[in-house]
């Protein structure tokens, strides 16, 4: 896993400040690349702080939300209107509060029937709405991503058969340790990615944190270690979760 980047900041409001910077410096390149900005959300609250703020005037209004597309990296198999929704996080924190038009927004509709059935249907919104890689991969100008204590990301987690999914783009995962249903895109299409991003905050992270950034080339131990991004690698982490790291990095602000 080649990381291009690792910021550092003091703390979760300047960390998502940092990442609603960077989102805008993406969002301006992939604007005069191909006139669209194609971009998964992350769930968690680390990710909820960035929506919010990119909610503001001080972002929104730096952004033609026309020319946004939105899509979800993972989704919960729990009605749109779930308190564990990915989307309705989304929704409250962002969406309801930009003028963006609605069908630039691309959820994960868990309603529509089983957990494989909504996996094929979200797999064809993605190959129908996004460009392709010189791979014919569907191809997101930025994922946004976190990283669980146990290293999942999305919803890849330990441990489950997603983890082998070459084939398909995005796939139900069964998760035991949770006792639930995930939908969620697969390395193939993380991997293809012109940009992932890593948010990851709060000192319940510091030891996955140093264990995944200081690993030197081993075998994968997490699912998050087994990424092999074509495009650029970057975690933002605030000071909390980065204070375990064998090879302290300057806070950036």
């Amino acid at each position: 896993m080649q990381i291009n980047s690792i910021e550092v900041y003091a703390d979760r409001r300047s960390l998502a400040r940092g990442a609603a910077e960077r989102w805008i410096m993406l969002y301006e390149a992939a604007l005069a690349d191909k006139g669209m900005f194609h971009v998964a959300l992350a769930g968690g609250s680390t990710p909820r702080e960035l929506y919010q703020l990119l909610s503001q005037p001080e972002f929104s209004s730096r952004i033609k939300w026309q020319y946004v597309h939105i899509y979800f990296g993972d989704e919960r198999f729990v009605p749109p209107v779930h308190e564990e929704s990915n989307f309705k996080m989304a929704k409250e924190a962002l969406l309801d509060h930009i003028p963006i038009p609605s069908p630039n927004v691309h959820r994960i509709e868990t309603e529509v029937g089983n957990p494989q059935t909504v996996a094929s249907r979200y797999e064809a919104i993605l190959v129908d709405k996004l460009p392709k890689s010189q791979q014919g991969i569907p191809q997101f100008d930025l994922i946004l991503l976190g990283i669980g204590p146990d290293g999942h990301t999305a919803s890849l987690f330990p441990g489950t058969d997603i983890l082998q999914q070459r084939e398909h783009f995005v796939a139900a995962v069964y998760v035991e340790q949770k006792a639930t249903w995930r939908i969620s895109l697969t390395f193939p299409v993380i991997n293809a990615a012109r940009h992932l991003l890593f948010l990851v905050a709060g000192k319940d992270k510091r030891e996955i944190i140093r264990e995944v950034l200081s690993s030197r080339g081993e075998e994968p131990s997490f699912p998050v270690q087994m990424l092999e991004p074509v495009g650029e690698l970057e975690f933002y982490l605030d000071a909390e979760a980065a204070a375990g790291l064998e090879r302290p990095v300057p806070v950036t602000k």
